[in-house]
């Protein structure tokens, strides 16, 4: 059997693919999780041209199996099959964020992908509804080399993501005329400065610059975290008294809205979150990077290592309990469902399904960076078919319909189900015999797993794991570790009576 998310992983996702445009779209589609897409253009293509498609791939070590992609999808994707649209019947995306109509909830954060004008101009024709432009200054700012790094798992792309950027290089004046083209070229998108100042009067000076240029908010970047003076960055988004105060002053000084981001270097997200709603701000950006230190040689600056940012899809449980933690914040809460403050959500997302785990927080838009340095902006193709594709599932015609809906099911760890568990179960089919839910099953889980031997239908003989019922505790790092998905979960039911 093919794996198929194995499989697509291993595509270089070519630019100009060698192998053609629709094959190259129904890999990428599956590759972020939109089978919708997939099948429908898999479906569109003959047999013939799929093992053309196939023959063309240029992978450095062999082809990605096209051919076998298209049955082995549509066998184990049936369900998808009844989804497929053309469009014209699929949901509107469009959301209310910070007293802005938002054409869908996904832009670009940020950060080295926005950085001048033809950039952010690709991104938004290719369907991204608006920017969070890098931010600006007034300082003279000198980027190191190399600065980037990144963390990697078994030959996966890299999970986590080291960078040492700072603001941008660009003097202040040239960035704004390049936000006031945005607006005046682009008048539907949603076009954010981000900003950052050395002393109130620049603060409000910047400030008021992009107001005068069109913007339709200002974004107050109280995080970056390898920022080479004291008192900047996430120097501020550590201090509650300074937030309050720029925030405050800033939100005096203009009439768009305003929006402070946030820093994760901190123990709890809700204290500075709420000196961010006393002092008026419209919305909160969260998160920005984690303070971390990579150790590879080869992203060494001048033969030295330093603190810098960490992003990626790594982060993406951090930033979600983040989010978490002020949507859950009773004051909060209510400022979100009275429209008072509204959450940006940032890390770690990739997927439609990524930015649906914020959405279900309360996030009511989502920025994304690390992604796009990986895959481009093409990606928001499949951000935005993926999510009006489970919206047309669901039955749901509104995006805020899913604003929060998740908060519910979160709960303390002392108020979950300790009295009931539930099996893992072995398909004999996916099964190959590997051992690896065995190997930690005994050095890291119950010793619940034993290998038996056993002869197939064509005599042949054959290793399967076998789950030791008294033993099992249900923690499932079986279930977890297995190559081929073959262990999958039985009914929940009462715990054995302790002996």
């Amino acid at each position: 059997m093919l794996h198929i998310q194995e499989e697509v992983a291993r595509c270089l996702l070519c630019m100009d693919a060698p192998c053609g445009k629709k094959a190259a779209r129904a890999i990428r589609a599956l590759r972020f999780d939109n089978h919708w897409t997939a099948v429908e253009l898999f479906d569109s293509m003959t047999d013939s041209e799929l093992q053309a498609a196939e023959q063309a791939c240029i992978h450095y070590d062999k082809p990605i199996r096209i051919a076998e992609l298209k049955p082995e999808v549509k066998k184990q994707i049936p369900e998808v099959r009844d989804q497929i649209s053309d469009g014209s019947d699929l949901p509107s995306l469009e959301i209310n964020f910070c007293d802005m109509v938002c054409e869908n909830p996904f832009f670009l954060a940020s950060s080295a992908i926005c950085t001048n004008y033809e950039m952010v101009a690709r991104a938004l024709e290719a369907g991204w509804a608006g920017v969070f432009y890098k931010t600006i200054c007034k300082q003279d700012i000198r980027e190191v080399s190399p600065r980037f790094d990144a963390v990697r798992k078994e030959g996966t792309p890299f999970v986590g993501f080291r960078n040492m950027e700072q603001l941008s290089e660009n003097s202040y004046t040239m960035d704004f005329d390049i936000l006031r083209r945005l607006k005046q070229n682009y008048p539907t998108k949603r076009i954010i400065a981000s900003i950052m100042g050395q002393t109130e009067e620049e603060w409000i000076e910047l400030a008021k610059l992009a107001q005068e240029a069109g913007c339709d908010a200002v974004e107050l970047n109280f995080s970056c975290p390898q920022m080479r003076l004291t008192g900047l960055g996430s120097d501020i988004g550590q201090n509650d008294e300074l937030i309050m105060l720029y925030t405050s002053i800033i939100k005096d000084a203009v009439s768009i809205p305003v929006i402070p981001k946030m820093t994760p270097n901190v123990t709890t997200m809700s204290k500075p979150a709420l000196a961010c709603f006393f002092a008026g701000a419209h919305g909160i950006s969260a998160i920005n990077t984690i303070k971390s230190i990579t150790m590879s040689h080869d992203a060494e600056v001048s033969e030295k290592k330093t603190v810098s940012g960490y992003s990626g899809k790594a982060v993406k449980p951090i930033a979600l309990r983040m989010i978490y933690e002020m949507t859950d914040n009773p004051i909060l809460h209510k400022a979100g469902i009275e429209k008072h403050m509204d959450i940006s959500g940032i890390g770690g997302i990739e997927t439609w399904r990524d930015a649906l785990e914020f959405i279900q927080l309360g996030c009511r838009n989502v920025q994304v960076c690390t992604a796009v340095m990986q895959y481009g902006y093409r990606i928001i193709d499949d951000l935005i078919l993926g999510l009006k594709h489970y919206m047309k599932e669901r039955g749901i015609v509104e995006l805020k319909k899913l604003v929060g809906e998740e908060l519910k099911n979160i709960v303390m760890p002392s108020d979950l189900d300790r009295e009931t568990m539930v099996f893992p179960k072995i398909d004999r089919e996916k099964c190959i015999g590997c051992g690896r839910c065995y190997i930690s099953c005994m050095d890291g889980g119950h010793q619940a797993i034993r290998f038996e031997i056993a002869t197939d239908a064509s005599g042949k003989q054959i290793r399967q794991p076998q789950i030791i019922g008294a033993k099992c505790v249900g923690c499932h790092l079986c279930r977890l570790v297995c190559p081929t998905a073959a262990i999958g979960v039985a009914k929940r039911i009462p715990k054995p009576a302790k002996k």
